[in-house]
């Protein structure tokens, strides 16, 4: 039977309901051997570093598709010169058998940093360090009930030592993106609340971009809930802000076991900024999506983006004016409701993929996590540009 769309990121976000400081799962009697720390000083713990061709040094040409079904190439580079960083954390990618991953990179983590994280490189130095999280076979365990022997503090605490090692030897006093999806996003959330919200570090974040995730503040603010002091993005010229959704269809929206778009907490409520429209409402949306080259497994071949079918030897397609999204809030949850406008007059594609399926069945309780970044790739690039040159400003105004 073909592996389903759940096969990268099945079970991403169990994490964000559990304490991720509890270093076993429960039904571990026996307490284990704390685990050696990883040397971050070594190369191969990075899977980013600037200066090098590792797994960010990739192509990333992308067929632009218009609805007229004209086709042309849209080209790509890094800027070794940009004035900031990016600190990328990975999502659950990994299909090791144990239950934390081992430091080894494997086709999943090369695939899911071309397409979450290598196109950031052309606004900001890219730094993804390789963590031990919880594996995908473990959270399918966690979630069925069984017992799994999983150190669920130690995916967190190596981003940490890699945090740590990043300002201690690289960043040099420049300001820095924090991205993250899922998993990733969970871990640099506890980042966030434990090393940096307050701290005097605080100062060099240009924005952090928790994608894919709950992120809980209090109804009709901007700040409070899970960070005391890190409001959310409320225009791309402001920084040490917080870029934050989880995706959904606009025509299917989260059902009640939804995984997504609701917190714990008495007037709470899961934050959604729109990246295409930061201020609020609807905007379109710059989307990068995955032309089938594997970093979305699925139960067939690729749905073809033109009628009749065309060959696109690219691993990225964009549709400008395919797409457009909207932060809701209602009885289902607070989520970014994202709108098809397909055109069965036009020879392009009416529909993206992105459902996560099982066994042919659409898991509407995960909405498109799958595509949660690449749905807004364009508009996050563009988000990180300008804050980096409000940034740029602020720090040469207070060195002048």
């Amino acid at each position: 039977m073909a592996r389903s769309l759940v096969l990268v990121f099945l079970l991403a976000v169990s994490l964000s309901g559990v304490a991720i400081h509890r270093s076993r799962a429960q039904g571990q009697s026996t307490p284990a051997p704390a685990p050696a720390r990883n040397d971050y000083s070594k190369a191969e713990t990075w899977l980013c570093r600037p200066g090098r061709h590792d797994a960010c040094d990739v192509d990333m040409t992308t067929t632009v598709i218009a609805a007229n079904g004209k086709l042309t190439k849209e080209t790509w580079s890094a800027d070794p010169k940009t004035p900031i960083d990016c600190f990328y954390v990975y999502p659950t990618v990994s299909t090791d058998q144990s239950g934390n991953s081992d430091m080894t990179a494997n086709t999943e983590e090369l695939n899911v940093i071309r397409a979450q994280a290598a196109r950031f490189g052309s606004q900001c130095r890219v730094f993804a360090p390789l963590y031990r999280q919880v594996t995908l076979v473990a959270l399918r365990a966690i979630l069925s009930g069984r017992t799994m022997s999983v150190d669920r503090a130690l995916g967190y605490n190596d981003v940490l030592d890699a945090w740590d090692y990043y300002l201690q030897h690289d960043n040099q006093g420049r300001g820095v993106v924090l991205i993250g999806h899922s998993q990733g996003s969970g871990v640099l959330t506890e980042l966030i609340k434990n090393e940096i919200d307050g701290k005097p570090v605080q100062s060099r974040i240009v924005s952090a971009l928790l994608l894919g995730t709950s992120l809980a503040v209090p109804k009709g603010k901007d700040v409070g809930g899970a960070f005391r002091s890190l409001p959310l993005c409320r225009s791309a010229k402001q920084t040490g802000c917080v870029v934050t959704y989880a995706s959904f269809r606009s025509n299917v929206p989260p059902p009640v076991n939804s995984r997504f778009g609701k917190v714990a907490g008495e007037n709470m409520v899961s934050a959604c900024t729109n990246p295409a429209a930061l201020a609020g409402g609807s905007g379109e949306l710059h989307a990068y999506l995955s032309n089938g080259f594997g970093v979305i497994a699925s139960e067939g071949p690729p749905k073809a983006w033109l009628n009749p079918p065309q060959s696109i030897a690219t691993s990225f397609v964009s549709v400008p004016g395919l797409l457009t999204s909207e932060c809701v809030s209602n009885e289902k949850g607070s989520y970014l409701a994202i709108t098809v406008h397909g055109d069965p007059n036009d020879p392009r594609t009416d529909d993206i993929p992105g459902d996560v399926m099982r066994e042919g069945v659409v898991q509407a309780d995960w909405g498109l996590h799958l595509i949660d970044v690449g749905v807004a790739m364009g508009n996050l690039i563009d988000i990180v540009h300008e804050q980096s040159k409000v940034y740029g400003a602020k720090s040469k105004k207070a060195t002048d």
